[in-house]
This record gives C-alpha cells, structure tokens and sequence, in this order.
C-alpha cells in the first residue's frame, strides 16, 4: 500500500475503516453523528482490526441503542430530540453496512431499517422541512429522492441544488452534509442514482456512465413543483460524482452552475491501477463493491463496464460556472487527476479550489474538516445561484 497521509487515521493502516469514520464524524454538521456514541464503536472495533462483520455488528448495535432513544423520548412527546436521535441511528446503521460485501438479506433489512428511522426523524427536524419523492424515471422507474428547504421562510420559489452521491453512498448520508447549503436560501433535491442507495439496492438500477439521464430527469421533476425557481438549478456530485456533476452540466443545460466535490477524470483508468496494485491501494469501501454498484459478476466485467466512465470528450462541453474542490492529501484521487479535470473543463467561470494540510480539509471530499469544505461549496453555490 503507498504511503497515506496520517490526518485522522483512527485505524493505522486501515484507510477504508478510518476515512468512514471520518465521514461518521464529519456528519455531525447535519445532525448525523455524536463523538461520544461513534468513540464507543470505534474503542470496541480496536480489538477487531479489519474484521468487516464485526464493523457491521458495532454499529448496528449502536443504531439500535440510539433508535430507542428516539422511541423513548417520542413516546414522551419529546419529538424533537427523537428525531435527533433518529437521524443519527439511521447514520449509524449506514455506516456500518456500506462497508458489508457480499449484500446479503441482513444487509438489505439493516438498510430498509436505517431509511425507515431516517423518515421517522424528518418530519419533526426542527428548521428543515425534509420531503421524501419520487423522480420519475426510465422504463417506469423512480429515482428516490429528499426535497430539502427551510421551514417557515417567506422564499416562494426556491433556488434549487441536484444532489448526487458517489461511488459508496447514499441520499441519507448525502443529507446530512446538505444543511449548510439549505441555510443558504438554495434548496436540494438529493438523489440516489442508478447505483445508489434505494436504487440498487431494492430498484434493480446499477451505475451507468450516463448520468446525464438521470440529471434530466431530476430537472423535470424539479420543473413540476410550484417551489423552485426554474431559472435557477445546479448539480453537485461527491467523490465519483466528481464525473457525475460534470458529465451532467455538460449534457444538461438547464443546469446554471455545477460543482464537483472531489476530482475525476477516467474512472477505468483508476480501477485498472486499484486491481494491478492487488487492491493495496486507498479504498473507501471493499473492493467487490464496484462489481454490485455496476451490476455485474467479475471485475473483469466491471473492468469492462467502466470503459466509457470518462470526462475525455466530454468536460470541455460544461458552459456553466464551474467549482471543483480537492484536498492535497487524496490519497484517493491524485492531484494531477484534479488538475487535468479542471484544465479540460470548458466553462470561462471555473474555479479550482484545493484544500491544503496546513488549513484542513485536506484529505478526499474534505472528509478531515467537512466544516470548512462545505462552507466553501455553500458559498460559491449562494453566489453563483445569488441568493444573498
């Protein structure tokens, strides 16, 4: 394995364990996590180094000690701290079965189970109004979605920010980095595309290189509601969507502004070197995750697949204002990747923001400070949507 940088590797060695833990702490800044519950998992996982079963068992167990929290207080009319405490046993629960290959049926119930608690906790959030939707999509199919906005604002019609996950996450998760967008007077539409969350895991709908498909059909959807501003929508993707988000403004022009939050540029490219490094290499999730998310048997087949999984072609057709961010510890993602992206994208505004070491945020999607990494994102976003 090469050299990581050390910024918060709870797990020396293990950079799969410890960016996840980084994601389960830096989900505090929506409500999806609290330091003392994740130090519990973590202390009792220490003795289960690289034991995947044993990170699903810890943090379902933790899910279910907080989800009766939240029952205890509801039954108490306490409805408020329930959903708090909801949201973060829906995390919890998230976070340990992502990491879980093979999917099997206590996989599929865990998560049913983490979507369940999460719709329980939305309704009673207590400054954001959290709509779960249907985006209808191809073949009959919807895309399952949250509609996202501020409770009790005079705003009638609602700049609004499409929200994709990346290769290993899910709308859930996405939320809860999503607030300090919201407060910002821009809406989020956020949205489990084919490979994603509900969609693979109970809709049949693997990843596609396409995802301009499922863009549109967003932005369709966006354009039946009576509370947004249809002159005024984005996309962001994170991670993987850092292909996603650009591939879409490309093909999509009602999109006014895009961001990738984490650089891409040839997806195949980055799994051929992760298989001939006999996968020793910097991995948010197992590596038999690609396989599922692609929907095929070998990673030869998925070798295959990701073939046109490219900005080549394709970024130079993005017109909109343009924000990539990328920390200069990816050990991910490399930094000439970041560059190459941002050098090919079309757009006359684009802006390239790298966060260093010395100021945090350094590592893949600022997962060492989220803080300051969406702070960034939300900004540039009220700017460019001008919503101040």
């Amino acid at each position: 394995m090469p050299p990581q940088d050390e910024l918060l590797m709870m797990f020396p060695g293990n950079y799969t364990w410890s960016a996840a833990v980084r994601g389960a702490i830096g989900a505090s800044i929506g409500g999806g996590g609290e330091i003392g519950e994740i130090y519990r998992v973590v202390a009792a996982l220490k003795a289960k180094p690289g034991d995947n079963a044993a990170w699903f068992e810890e943090w379902n167990k933790m899910g279910g000690k907080v989800a009766l929290l939240a029952e205890q207080a509801e039954v108490k009319g306490h409805l408020q701290t329930a959903a708090a405490a909801y949201m973060r046993a829906a995390h919890y629960i998230q976070i340990g079965e992502r990491l879980r290959q093979p999917r099997t049926a206590e996989t599929q119930k865990a998560y049913a189970r983490s979507v369940e608690l999460f719709k329980k906790g939305a309704p009673n959030v207590s400054f954001l109004s959290i709509e779960p939707v249907e985006v209808p999509f191809e073949g009959g199919k919807n895309l399952p979605a949250y509609f996202v906005k501020t409770r009790g604002t005079s705003l009638k019609k609602w700049p609004t920010l499409v929200f994709f996950d990346g290769l290993d996450v899910t709308k859930e998760i996405c939320y809860f980095r999503s607030p300090e967008i919201v407060k910002r007077g821009v809406a989020c539409l956020i949205v489990d595309g084919p490979g994603n969350g509900e969609s693979i895991r109970f809709r049949g709908m693997p990843a596609r290189h396409d995802c301009e498909a499922a863009a549109s059909a967003a932005v369709n959807y966006l354009e039946t509601r009576r509370d947004v501003d249809k002159n005024r929508f984005a996309v962001m993707g994170v991670s993987l969507g850092g292909y996603f988000a650009p591939r879409a403004a490309a093909f999509e022009k009602r999109f006014k502004a895009c961001v990738a939050w984490g650089a891409q540029w040839d997806y195949h490219a980055v799994w051929k070197s992760r298989v001939e490094a006999a996968f020793k290499t910097a991995l948010s999730v197992p590596a038999e995750h690609i396989t599922w998310f692609l929907g095929v048997n070998t990673m030869e087949e998925a070798l295959k697949k990701l073939e046109p999984f490219t900005l080549e072609g394709v970024a130079g057709k993005v017109e909109c204002p343009f924000l990539l961010t990328h920390g200069e510890a990816d050990a991910q993602i490399s930094m000439d990747i970041a560059r190459k992206e941002f050098a090919e994208i079309g757009s006359k505004d684009k802006t390239f923001k790298i966060f260093t070491r010395e100021e945090g945020g350094a590592e893949h999607c600022q997962g060492d400070n989220l803080t300051i990494g969406i702070a960034y994102i939300a900004d540039w976003l009220s700017d460019k949507l001008k919503t101040k």
